[in-house]
């Protein structure tokens, strides 16, 4: 289950970036989770389902 830490739609970078514009940015969508290029965010975005984000994050973490 994904928490929302943010409003709907707000992307953003990890805390792990630092802010230096290389990096995915993520937001919480109606209809899953949105990862986008921070470089170039007019290139779009693709949409993960919250089930499969939410099992990446915890393969990732056990890692």
């Amino acid at each position: 289950m994904i928490t929302p830490t943010a409003p709907l739609g707000a992307w953003r970078t990890s805390s792990y970036s630092g802010n230096q514009g290389q990096c995915v940015e993520s937001a919480l969508l109606a209809e899953g989770v949105g990862v986008q290029d921070s470089k170039d965010p007019s290139l779009g975005h693709i949409t993960i389902d919250s089930a499969s984000w939410s099992a990446m994050l915890g393969s990732i973490k056990t890692a």
